[in-house]
């Protein structure tokens, strides 16, 4: 009997679960949270050595490229945030069952997103 050769799946269709889609957002934000902690460093200290870095640090702000990055960097933050508490919880066998478990990834969603909209408006 001849095998069936492998299919090609499109990963853009295939239909993945909230939770799913909250799992792999939550280690993208935390590789990113990683993978930018020496810049972030940088720019920290680099702001603290003067009253002159500092000031053009914030006319950098201004860019809204730059504030554009500071709303993915804070989405990052938030969401990884959420999840994580949500993984705790998951840690204390609370909500473990299919439909928490799909309840408490919709509310991450959302409440990651909402947060990020109201920090945003405050950063525009």
């Amino acid at each position: 009997m001849v095998k069936p050769r492998p299919v090609y799946l499109n990963l853009l269709q295939i239909r993945q679960p909230v939770p799913a889609i909250v799992s792999i957002l939550h280690r993208i934000s935390g590789a990113l949270l990683f993978l930018l902690i020496p810049l972030l460093l940088y720019l920290l200290q680099a702001s603290l050595l003067a009253p002159d870095s500092a000031a053009a640090y914030y006319g950098m702000l201004a860019h809204p490229i730059v504030k554009i990055v500071l709303l993915v960097l804070l989405w990052a933050y938030l969401h990884h945030i959420c999840a994580g508490i949500r993984h705790l919880i998951f840690d204390l066998h609370i909500g473990t069952a299919l439909a928490p478990a799909r309840a408490s990834s919709m509310a991450v969603l959302v409440i990651s997103i909402v947060l990020t909209i109201i920090l945003a408006v405050k950063l525009w």
